[in-house]
C-alpha cells in the first residue's frame, strides 16, 4: 500500500510542505496531487478530495482511510515508519514537543512572514511579537542542538521535528532573518537538505501567481530578488 499526498502550491503551502518534506526526507514512496490555489481563503474544490476543504490531505491508497492537518499526517506516516521520530526517548519526547509548539504556536511569524519560496523581501526591523518569536525558536533550537548533538533538531536523523519547521527555513531566507549562532546554522543546514531543497526549487518553477497569498508576502514591503526570474 502506498499513499496519495494532495498539496497546494509549492510556492507558497507552508503545511503542505511539512510532510512532503517528511515522506521525500525518509524515501517514502507516495503520489503527489498538486491544486493549485485560487484567488482568496475558502478551495472548495478541496472538499472533493479533503475533508476540511484544505490543504494538506493524505489518501492511504486501496484504504478508506483520510488524514488531514499536517502534524496528524506525520504522526499517521510514522506508525508504519518508526524512523519518523527519533528512537531515543527523551529526543522522541524533545522532538514531539517542538513539532506540537510550532503546529500551535509562533502566530507572528505566520502573520507577518507568509511563505513564498521565490522572493526575497526586505523585512525591515521585526515588532515586537515577531521578535519574541524569533528568541523562543533561537531558544528551542539551541536547546535541542545541545542536547541531542545535532546535527538535526533531536539529534542524528531528520525526523518530523524538523519537517514542521522546514517551512520556517524557508521564511528566513525569503525575509533575511538570520537566527543567533548554533540556531542559525541549523536553519542553514535544513534549507540545504535535500528534501527541502527539492520542495523549494519545485516552488520556484511553478508558473502560477496567486494574487492573494502573493500579497499577504509583499504587502508593499521591498521585494529585493525575484528567483523566477533569473
Amino acid at each position: 500500500m502506498t499513499y496519495t499526498l494532495y498539496i497546494g502550491n509549492k510556492r507558497y503551502s507552508s503545511w503542505s510542505m511539512r510532510p512532503w518534506v517528511l515522506l521525500k526526507a525518509l524515501d517514502i514512496p507516495f503520489t503527489e496531487k498538486l491544486y493549485m490555489f485560487k484567488a482568496g481563503l475558502r478551495q472548495p474544490e478541496f472538499l472533493q478530495f479533503s475533508p476540511s476543504g484544505k490543504v494538506p490531505c493524505l489518501h492511504h491508497d486501496d484504504t478508506s482511510i483520510v488524514v488531514w492537518d499536517s502534524l496528524a499526517i506525520c504522526e499517521y506516516v510514522a506508525e508504519s515508519h518508526p524512523a519518523a521520530w527519533p528512537a531515543d526517548a527523551a529526543a522522541r519526547a524533545f522532538a514531539r514537543s517542538a513539532a506540537a509548539e510550532m503546529h500551535s504556536s509562533f502566530q507572528a511569524i505566520r502573520d507577518e512572514c507568509s511563505m513564498n519560496v521565490a522572493l526575497r523581501i526586505e523585512l525591515g526591523t521585526p515588532g515586537e511579537a515577531l521578535q519574541r518569536d524569533l528568541d523562543r525558536l533561537t531558544a528551542l533550537f539551541t536547546e535541542g542542538l545541545e542536547k541531542f548533538k545535532g546535527p538535526f533538531l533531536a539529534g542524528e536523523t531528520f525526523t518530523v521535528a524538523d519537517a514542521m519547521y522546514a517551512p520556517l527555513a524557508s521564511r528566513c531566507k525569503t525575509y533575511g532573518i538570520e537566527l543567533d549562532g548554533a540556531a542559525g546554522e541549523y536553519m542553514q543546514r535544513l534549507f540545504d537538505h535535500p528534501a527541502v531543497q527539492a520542495w523549494v526549487q519545485e516552488g520556484i518553477a511553478e508558473n502560477e501567481i496567486e494574487p492573494y497569498h502573493e500579497e499577504d508576502c509583499r504587502r508593499g514591503r521591498k521585494v529585493l530578488q525575484d528567483l523566477t526570474k533569473q
